[in-house]
């Protein structure tokens, strides 16, 4: 399908989305009340961000997302190469020089009466906004405390976690518990009480200088991915494996990781202050993180001259 000129570079100054095959303004994107996507949940996506303007790791981003849609039996009328056009477009519009950029395919609308997915005609959409965070740089430096909510996240022999979707109301109740306790945020455990994951981040733990991160029953985020190449380029054990409550309690160091906000160091399990914080492989994967966003191999340059 051919693409549409994007719109001059800040015309839309503050956030730009692609809807219905056109760019438009953020309050213009819509989506039907009927949209499987919206009454079923069934919808996969992928965030990215966009830093100093650059993206970091689309190419990774846009690879799992097209995963995603072929395990959900999605399609949609653009290839990879116009994806990627059409989020640098948005991007452009919007004026921005660190963004939170997503794309998104839905189901969309079956004929009427019809309830056969097969039939329905999948929708897709992007968009381009400032720069999202967990937290806050100010906040990382106060420190987040973690509440272990009793949750059970959504098994994943039921919902693929490796297909990025918008299962979230076990996480969504996990924050409740988070709040009504004074906690910053939360993560869930799995049916065997192990930890998850939390509401948009992966979780890592340190112990005696070896890290560990939960290997099962999770996103595959692609920040979670950058931090295991980081360990393994600093030197610094690490694992995927089961990490139980206990474990994550006993912790030296916990730090969770997402596209927004990157590498983000954890101060206090449900009020109780870790004996490291930020901590000293904390600190050197962050460092490190950041770095990389200046690496040639992982940047992708918006070009806002035109």
């Amino acid at each position: 399908m051919t693409l549409p000129t994007p719109p001059a570079a800040a015309s839309l100054d503050g956030g730009c989305a692609f809807a219905d095959g056109a760019y438009v303004r953020l309050s213009e994107a819509k989506v039907s009340l009927f949209d499987w996507g919206f009454t079923r949940s069934d919808v996969t996506y992928d965030v990215v961000g966009v830093w100093q303007g650059a993206f970091f790791r689309l190419d990774a981003h846009i690879d799992r997302f097209f995963a995603s849609m072929q395990a959900l039996r999605m399609q949609i009328p653009y290839d990879k190469a116009q994806v990627r056009a059409i989020l640098h477009g948005c991007v452009r519009a919007a004026g921005l020089q660190s963004a939170y950029v997503g794309m998104v395919c839905t189901r969309g609308v079956a004929p009427k009466g019809v309830r056969d997915p097969r039939l329905a005609e999948n929708r897709f959409y992007a968009y381009a906004l400032p720069y999202v965070w967990i937290a806050s740089p100010e906040k990382q430096k106060q420190g987040l405390d973690l509440h272990i909510s009793q949750r059970v996240r959504i098994a994943p022999e039921s919902v693929d976690p490796t297909v990025k979707n918008y299962h979230w109301l076990d996480l969504v109740q996990s924050l409740f518990d988070a709040y009504d306790g004074g906690h910053d945020t939360s993560c869930v455990v799995d049916g065997a009480g192990c930890i998850a994951e939390g509401p948009g981040f992966n979780l890592f733990m340190v112990k005696n200088g070896v890290v560990s991160t939960p290997a099962r029953g999770v996103l595959m985020g692609i920040s979670r991915q950058t931090a295991l190449e980081l360990c393994q380029r600093l030197g610094i054990t690490a694992y995927a494996q089961p990490v139980t409550q206990e474990a994550l309690r006993t912790a030296d160091e916990v730090f969770i990781t997402s596209t927004a906000g990157g590498i983000m160091p954890i101060s206090k399990i449900d009020g109780v202050a870790l004996t490291g914080f930020p901590g000293p492989v904390t600190q050197r994967l962050q460092d490190a993180y950041w770095a990389m966003h200046d690496e040639a191999a992982y940047r992708d340059p918006v070009d806002y001259s035109r």
